[in-house]
């Protein structure tokens, strides 16, 4: 009887053995290449509907955070343009109306508005740059330069840095362009003007800066100068400035590109018998865009358009092969131990699609970067519209420290321009393009197929 128990007993451990083995899934029992991977951020093509809400969001916020109103700085009072003085100011918001991050907004919701045919994208950035050239105005013909107090529309008027100049005066540019928009020209002019004849300049004409040391190249002037120059060749009709844009990014591409990394260093000091290269996300954000930019404004019959279009697929190998599985870019793009940052992120996200879009990239080679990109970056845009994980404003330096350690906060205006730029180039490109899941994977397509694969779809929160 002892016997047959335990016998009956084995039997009873060894079927449900068996049907615990059989409930595991193994190579022979499930195909384990349809498993469900554990992505950190969604993984797939984007719907146009999810992209358009994501930047609803930020816009809304930016909405209620800038107002566009002229007060006395001393009781915040409401002051008329007809009524101003000594005493008289923009509105105090969350954001600077008149900044080189504000001139990536108004150009981001220039770009939203054309990608998603939301005209209060446009009326954002009209409302506001009408706004500024309208009080710029008044100011000068009533007040002396040093009597005008606020310093965004001091800094308008009378640029000291290309800071105060390049990306503001793009932005007017692209802006005059729309039906119905007012004549923007002294504020262009101001801008241009100190680019063109008040900027300081090493030998050869090269851009420069003297600081943190004498005779230094900013990465960053990149994008504050040379954008805006090609632009004014369209905004003229003078072909000079497509030739000094062009000088520019030759200029810059021979002392801070290196092939190597097929990266730009951040900072470059005449006289320096070695450049220790800090390859700082953001700053090679500056340079790629400034590239995009560029072809956008150039004549494609330009003797340098090649070659900025050849620079561009460099820079642009160069960074997505630094893309953390993640989707998004770290502070030092080749250091793995230094954070992952969201503007430089939705920087290359906007620059790869742009040039996916048209047509100076392959394709099928860096679609999925781009789109993998914007999904990690819209993860950062919280539920108020802020955007997260940005670095604050960044000077250049020697060491990694500097660039591991600098703060990260929702109210660095750097994030929000880049994502409202990389929100809309994603949506052209699904527009223009057939991204499709196909064997879990994005793939991109010529045309509307049919994957016959099984298609990964992202469970909601």
């Amino acid at each position: 009887m002892l016997k047959r128990s335990i016998f009956i007993a084995m039997c009873c451990l060894t079927a449900a053995a068996c049907s615990r083995k059989a409930d595991v899934a193994n190579d022979a029992s499930a195909p384990l290449h349809l498993l469900k991977p554990s992505y950190q951020n969604p993984y797939g093509v984007p719907s146009q509907q999810a992209i358009e809400e994501a930047l609803g969001r930020v816009r809304a916020y930016l909405e209620k955070e800038t107002p566009a109103q002229l007060v006395d700085v001393r009781t915040q009072e409401p002051v008329a343009l007809s009524d101003i003085d000594v005493h008289s100011g923009l509105q105090r918001g969350t954001f600077r109306l008149a900044s080189y991050e504000w001139g990536v907004t108004y150009a981001g919701m220039l770009r939203a508005a054309e990608a998603t045919g939301d005209k209060s994208y446009a009326d954002y950035a009209v409302s506001r740059l009408t706004f500024l050239n309208e009080a710029a105005a008044r100011f000068r013909e009533q007040l002396p330069q040093d009597d005008i107090g606020d310093m965004q529309l001091r800094r308008l008027l009378y640029p000291r840095a290309l800071d105060d100049a390049g990306s503001m005066c793009a932005a007017f540019i692209k802006a005059s362009v729309l039906p119905g928009a007012p004549d923007y020209g002294d504020a262009i002019r101001a801008g241009m003007g100190w680019i063109m004849s008040g900027q300081f300049r090493l030998s050869d004409g090269t851009l420069a800066r003297n600081r943190p040391h004498r005779h230094t190249l900013w990465l960053d002037d990149m994008f504050m100068s040379i954008p805006a120059i090609a632009w004014m060749g369209r905004y003229t009709g003078d072909s000079s400035y497509y030739n000094e844009a062009v000088k520019q990014v030759r200029l810059f591409a021979a002392r801070m590109f290196v092939p190597q990394k097929n990266l730009f260093m951040h900072g470059w000091v005449e006289g320096m018998e070695e450049h220790p290269a800090f390859f700082w996300g953001r700053a090679n954000g500056w340079a790629v865009m400034t590239l995009v930019e560029v072809l956008e404004a150039l004549p494609p019959t330009h003797e340098g358009y090649g070659e900025v279009v050849d620079l561009l697929k460099k820079h642009i190998s160069g960074i997505a092969a630094l893309q953390s599985g993640e989707g998004l870019w770290h502070q030092l793009l080749d250091r793995n131990d230094s954070y992952l940052e969201t503007s430089a992120s939705a920087i290359y996200a906007y620059a790869i699609a742009r040039a996916v879009n048209s047509g100076w990239i392959d394709a099928k080679a860096y679609a999925p970067c781009a789109l993998l990109a914007w999904n990690a970056v819209s993860k950062q845009i919280n539920g108020q519209g802020q955007v997260e994980g940005v670095c604050v404003g960044t000077g250049m330096a020697f060491d990694p420290a500097f660039y591991c350690y600098r703060p990260v906060n929702v109210f660095a205006a750097h994030g929000y321009g880049p994502v409202l730029l990389a929100g809309a180039e994603t949506i052209a490109l699904l527009q223009k393009a057939y991204p499709k899941m196909n064997d879990s994977a994005v793939q991109l397509y010529g045309k509307d197929v049919k994957t016959d694969a099984p298609i990964f779809e992202e469970e909601e929160d």
